[in-house]
């Protein structure tokens, strides 16, 4: 009987041990995120425009009202620093992150990769009340959906949000870099701007949040956003191969770059 007392304790010890242990390794994991931030700026960044430039670096001038404008002065969430998925549960990998643009994800799985460009292109326009040009191809016909055909005179956020989702469910990555202009020239890279490509079967697509400028080089650095599969938070990336430049990333490369879930080419830049 004592014997069993023991192993029912040793076990239940053990138990204990190794929730607490997992438990150790998710907030150790949270605050390396969180750090990530933090150790580039003493005061975490409130908006796009707060990241820090890099010393030599100034960001580029934009027209007002345009959509570099509008994403440069999107606010990001003060919170853990963590990635949600669309169903509220952390995301499964949380190193790419450098902070999180404070837009909602819905509740459904739709708004993923190419969904998230689509969103903050949309989210532009809706907010300048240019509603004749919110439309996005669908991937079956190639043809365009309008929003105020599907609006109906119904302009409300509420209206707007089903409408997005209904691009969603029905355009990819294919689709939208089918209707996008080329950018050929890496050194004209503009807010707004999208490396997307086309797999088999998935392929990914991000935004150019911002860019800066070096007036002695004339050398320019951009910010990128994402979301993925599962749908997620719209993230700004850190850069994985330059913890010095991270989270901006150089155009000084050859012919492709990596960011944490993928690797674009130069041909892969796009333009609204």
């Amino acid at each position: 009987m004592k014997l069993l007392k023991i192993s029912i304790l040793l076990i239940f010890g053990l138990n204990i041990f190794c929730n607490y242990e997992k438990k150790s390794q998710n907030i150790t994991h949270t605050n390396k995120i969180i750090d990530k931030v933090e150790n580039k700026s003493i005061e975490k960044p409130k908006f796009v425009k707060s990241i820090p430039v890099p010393s030599g670096y100034e960001r580029i001038n934009i027209k007002k009202n345009s959509f570099g404008e509008y994403l440069r002065n999107l606010p990001l969430k003060q919170g853990d620093n963590i990635v949600y998925l669309f169903n509220g549960q952390k995301k499964g990998y949380q190193g790419s992150q450098y902070a999180i643009v404070d837009i909602d994800v819905g509740k459904r799985d739709l708004q993923q990769c190419a969904d998230a460009v689509m969103r903050l292109r949309g989210e532009y326009l809706y907010s300048h009340k240019r509603y004749s040009e919110i439309h996005f191809n669908f991937l079956g016909d190639g043809k365009p959906r309008y929003y105020k055909n599907y609006a109906k005179g119904n302009y409300s956020k509420k209206k707007f949000r089903k409408y997005m989702d209904y691009i969603f469910a029905y355009a990819n990555t294919a689709s939208l870099r089918r209707e996008m202009k080329s950018n050929n020239d890496i050194n004209n890279i503009m807010l707004g701007d999208v490396f997307i490509q086309i797999g088999r079967p998935y392929g990914h697509a991000v935004t150019v949040m911002d860019v800066a400028i070096n007036p002695t080089t004339n050398k320019k650095i951009f910010l990128l956003s994402q979301s993925y599969m599962p749908a997620q938070d719209i993230h700004i990336l850190i850069n994985p191969n330059d913890n010095v430049l991270s989270p901006w990333y150089s155009t000084d490369f050859d012919n492709t770059f990596q960011t944490p879930e993928w690797t674009f080419n130069k041909k892969d830049l796009k333009r609204f």
